[in-house]
């Protein structure tokens, strides 16, 4: 089970890792992979910024912790991937379904229940 968690967390983490790489390095072609229009410099420097911020700190937390079997970093990327499903699940209840919209949601509601499962099972025992 301990192997199970930490291969998944290193997997989503890989995931997450490749996402924000693909923000810092061609933020228009991933922003459009997401529905998102950028608007000028501005905007494309924000994409660029916040997206690849979120999904490499996500993704480094994820393997970190599960590397490291730290319970800390996990809690990072559950909080993280829990806020964005809160907001996809506001989004889904105010504006309806568009195409696409469950992915997302299974990833992140898998990231949480990994990254909550890890911290609980993958912290290294202490020494007295």
């Amino acid at each position: 089970m301990t192997l199970a968690i930490r291969s998944l967390a290193v997997l989503l983490g890989l995931l997450y890792l490749f996402l924000g790489a693909g923000f810092l390095l061609n933020p228009a072609g991933s922003s459009a992979d997401f529905g998102i229009e950028q608007l000028g410099v501005k905007g494309l420097a924000s994409i660029r910024a916040d997206f690849t911020a979120f999904f490499l700190v996500a993704g480094g937390c994820l393997v970190w912790g599960a590397i490291a079997r730290k319970a800390d970093p996990l809690f990072v990327a559950a909080a993280l991937m829990g806020a964005a499903f809160i907001g996809r699940a506001v989004n889904l209840a105010q504006n309806g379904a568009h195409d696409g919209w469950l992915q997302p949601m299974i990833v992140e509601a898998v990231t949480v229940a990994v990254a909550l499962i890890g911290s609980r099972i993958l912290p290294a025992k202490k020494t007295p």
